[in-house]
Parts: C-alpha cells; structure tokens; sequence
C-alpha cells in the first residue's frame, strides 16, 4: 500500500540514487519509489531533494577546483584533480551521500565527480567563472553522465543490504 508522503528511509535512498542520477525524471523518481502515493506535493519533494543533493555537489566540485587553481605546482594541480577513494573530497561526498557508509559508491560515481571538478577546474583557470552563467556548460555535460538505476533499488522501502554493491 502505497504511503501519503516521504520518510526518512525515502531521503536514504534518493541520497543513494544520486550515486547513478543527478537529475531524475519525475517518471524514474516514480518507478524507483513505488511504495509512494505521488502527488505534487511529493513529486517537488523529491524534485527539491536532488536539487540540494546537486547544489551540495557543484559546491565542493567548485571549493575543490578553486583548491586546486591556487597551487603552484603542475604536480599538485594533477593530483588535486583526482578523485581517489583516500582523497578529503571523496570522503566529504560520501559523508554526505552514504552517511552510515553502508553502501559502497560506485566507480561509475568517482568518474563523474572527477570529470565536473576538471570541468570546473578548467573553466576557472580560463577565466570563464567571469560569466555570470558560467555554471550551465559544467552542468549540461554532467547531465549527460547520469546513469541507470540498479533494478534492486526498485524495490519499496529503505535502503537496505538489497542495495549494496558487492
């Protein structure tokens, strides 16, 4: 039986979700929380959800990236713009996405964050953070990299081992 609105087992799992897809549509947002009565009250709830998660996101991809542009060295530069699983970036997005830390990120997760803090990155050092929109190119190209959704997160209810990746 479908519920009337949104716990806080629903704001796990789309915290989770983002780990595949920075912008759902409101038809995945339904096929992926089937144990939800939508209306458009919860359909903007969750809408608003990945709009903070996305925010939270471009703020530490740019902190980072501007990080970065102050180093001196080329060398420092490079490794500042890799997103390993020990770097304080990686454990800023996790602590914020996965904060049990019972699920582990995805690689695919890691590329994406890596190529929007080189994006980022690249359009600081250019000097085109200058442009009042300079964002919207950095988030056109992310949207493209989303990605699907494990099936078992069709599943209704809170996150749970289901959703671990092995």
């Amino acid at each position: 039986m479908p519920r009337e609105g949104l716990s806080p087992c629903h704001l796990k799992k789309a915290k989770l979700m983002f780990f595949y897809t920075r912008y759902p549509s409101s038809s995945t947002l339904k096929t992926y929380f089937p144990d939800v009565k939508f209306n458009r009250c919860v359909t903007s709830q969750l809408i608003k959800w990945f709009s903070n998660f996305r925010e939270f996101f471009y703020i530490q991809m740019e902190r980072f990236a501007r990080q970065a542009a102050r180093e001196v060295l080329s060398v420092a530069r490079e490794r500042a713009l890799r997103l390993g699983r020990d770097t304080e970036l990686y454990r800023i997005l996790n602590m914020h996405y996965n904060k049990s830390n019972d699920y582990q990120v995805p690689e695919r997760f890691v590329e994406v964050s890596e190529v929007a803090l080189r994006e980022f990155f690249s359009a600081i050092q250019s000097g085109r953070d200058a442009d009042p929109c300079w964002k919207k190119s950095i988030y056109k190209i992310i949207c493209k990299l989303d990605s699907s959704v494990p099936d078992n997160f069709r599943l209704p209810g809170c996150p749970t081992d289901t959703y671990r990746m092995g």
